[in-house]
């Protein structure tokens, strides 16, 4: 169902069930993947029921909201990973973590190699859209097997939450590959970066694509479409799909609308009416809307926290529907 948000009748009564979850904070702590033969080593946060209050925690420029090192509380959980956006970072969604973490889930983050906000020497290569699957095939393996608190964790119930170049990254794991010799929308206004000069010249390495079917539901939002019609027919699984009004960063509301009418089974779509790409980010603290005002700033009439109160409500109704 395709709505545009009208906070009074939407919000109120998705923040009060919000409201009714299981826990009083989200536990917050540091991941640290080490390298192995898939790949190198890797950062990222998990995110936890806690049944203490939170506090704020500072991570560089970012504020969150948690409890650091909390002591998860007996019983067993669905997993969610959570895939940022080109130049993101595993706090890029941290809001919509501790909610999640808030109404019962673990919640595991990292950031993709080379695609990061601290390290983006290979946000322009082809590359990247074959290890972005792999590094969360990784994180899953991670916390199912090796996370010190993998025995609280439900492997049969499994989430993916992705956004932008994230997003693409879901739909590959739920079994579209991506067609990249058909060319990315970006290369129209960035011919020169080595991906686009790749494409160019009919230099896209053949790679498998392989789903993963630990993955029961996803959260799509904004994704980057390098699909055709006939790889999103393979996607089955239960889908959220989120469009911004006037989108970005190479998205447009006409590629999402293919990815909506290619999937092999219809989602539960939502709009993020008169927003553009960027109000899927985690509402910016201070230190963040001064040093980055390109992704903090929103359109006239748009308030992002308002929004994220109604995004993160509807994600988690979503999963809960799906995964509890």
């Amino acid at each position: 169902m395709t709505f545009a948000f009208n906070f009074l009748h939407v919000l109120i009564p998705a923040v009060l069930a919000l409201a009714a979850g299981v826990a009083n904070a989200a536990g917050f702590q540091r991941l640290n993947l080490p390298m192995d033969l898939n790949g190198p080593g890797l950062q990222g946060a998990v995110w936890t029921p806690c049944a203490e209050p939170a506090g704020e925690i500072k991570v560089g420029r970012v504020a969150i909201q948690g409890v650091q090192g909390c002591k998860l509380p007996e019983g067993r959980y669905p997993l969610i990973v959570l895939s940022h956006g080109s130049a993101g970072s595993y706090l890029s969604h941290h809001d919509t973590a501790a909610a999640l973490a808030d109404a019962g889930f673990v919640v595991a983050a990292i950031n993709h190699v080379g695609d990061n906000a601290l390290d983006k020497s290979r946000q322009g290569y082809l590359s990247i859209f074959s290890t972005r699957p792999r590094e969360m095939r990784r994180l899953i393996d991670y916390m199912t097997g090796v996370w010190p608190d993998k025995a609280s964790l439900d492997a049969e119930k499994i989430g993916f939450f992705g956004f932008s170049r994230g997003g693409y990254t879901g739909l590959v794991l739920a079994g579209a590959a991506p067609d990249l010799a058909a060319g990315l929308a970006i290369c129209a206004d960035q011919p020169s970066l080595p991906m686009c000069r790749d494409i160019a010249a009919g230099k896209v390495p053949q790679q498998p694509y392989p789903a993963d079917a630990r993955i029961k539901a996803a959260v799509i939002a904004d994704p980057l479409n390098v699909f055709s019609e006939g790889a999103l027919k393979r996607v089955t699984l239960p889908i959220q799909l989120w469009v911004s009004a006037r989108g970005g960063e190479g998205v447009s509301p006409a590629s999402v609308e293919a990815v909506r009418q290619g999937l092999g089974a219809a989602p539960d779509y939502q709009m993020a009416a008169g927003a553009g790409h960027y109000v899927f980010l985690a509402p910016c603290s201070a230190d963040q809307a001064e040093a980055l005002p390109g992704i903090c700033r929103d359109e006239a009439g748009v308030d992002r926290s308002a929004f994220h109160q109604a995004l993160n409500a509807q994600v988690t109704a979503f999963f809960k529907a799906r995964l509890q």
